[in-house]
């Protein structure tokens, strides 16, 4: 373990927690099993499947941010990080393995488990099961025509044919999103 990058994170995030060790890891594993390292701008892509602590490690130790578009939630709540090498093209999926913790182990000492052991031993990898996600692109900022604030236009709707943002918009379902499909089957007598 690299204790200045661990130091980097934990001054980042704000304090040591095993949380921030999962992404440490994460982090370790990529860098080591695909040769990746600081994503000036969008070469390095990171899909980070909760929101979490240790996703403030990714952040700091890899520079994959929202604002730069090359860290994306896709929230399934696991501990799991998705990461895309836009120039090599080379992708993994690092998943932690579940039931590594020790019964009666404190906050403590599973942070030091999961800090002191071998990627191979607390993670799963696979290839994500989904592609790289696109570039950021830049959209048309739109007014909203109820609050007067502006936001991309393709989070905006369209109602009653006013241009509103997704904090004013009504949706309309008349209950139809209790069935799986758009609209609920229609039997014929």
């Amino acid at each position: 373990m690299n204790k200045d990058l661990w130091e980097k994170a934990v001054a980042f995030h704000g304090h040591e927690c095993p949380g921030l060790a999962i992404g440490f890891k994460a982090c370790e594993a990529a860098v080591e099993k695909m040769g990746i390292g600081i994503s000036e701008d969008e070469e390095i892509v990171c899909v980070t499947e909760n929101d979490a602590c240790g996703v403030d490690a990714v952040q700091v130790l890899l520079s994959c941010t929202f604002g730069k578009g090359n860290l994306i939630y896709r929230g399934t709540g696991k501990q799991a990080f998705s990461f895309f090498d836009r120039t090599s093209g080379k992708k993994m999926r690092v998943c932690l393995i579940p039931g590594k913790k020790g019964k009666n182990m404190d906050r403590e000492e599973w942070k030091l488990q999961l800090l002191n052991a071998p990627v191979d031993e607390i993670f799963t990898f696979s290839e994500p099961k989904f592609d790289l996600p696109e570039r950021a692109r830049l959209f048309a900022t739109l007014i909203c025509e109820i609050c007067g604030e502006g936001a991309p236009e393709h989070k905006m709707h369209l109602q009653d044919g006013k241009t509103v943002c997704a904090d004013c918009f009504s949706r309309y379902s008349r209950g139809y999103e209790k069935f799986d499909a758009p609209y609920p089957s229609v039997t014929v007598l």
